[in-house]
């Protein structure tokens, strides 16, 4: 059972994020930050 405070992203959304880390040469805290997620939910 998942924390009322989780928020869930759709698997496209996941996978987009990560190829622009992947793409871009930024760091996952970078395009976090842009993205407006905390790092750690991207690194997961």
């Amino acid at each position: 059972m998942g924390s009322k405070y989780t928020k869930r992203y759709s698997d496209e959304y996941k996978r987009d994020a990560i190829e622009l880390v992947r793409s871009s040469g930024r760091t996952v805290t970078e395009v976090a930050r842009e993205l407006g997620v905390s790092s750690e939910s991207l690194r997961g």
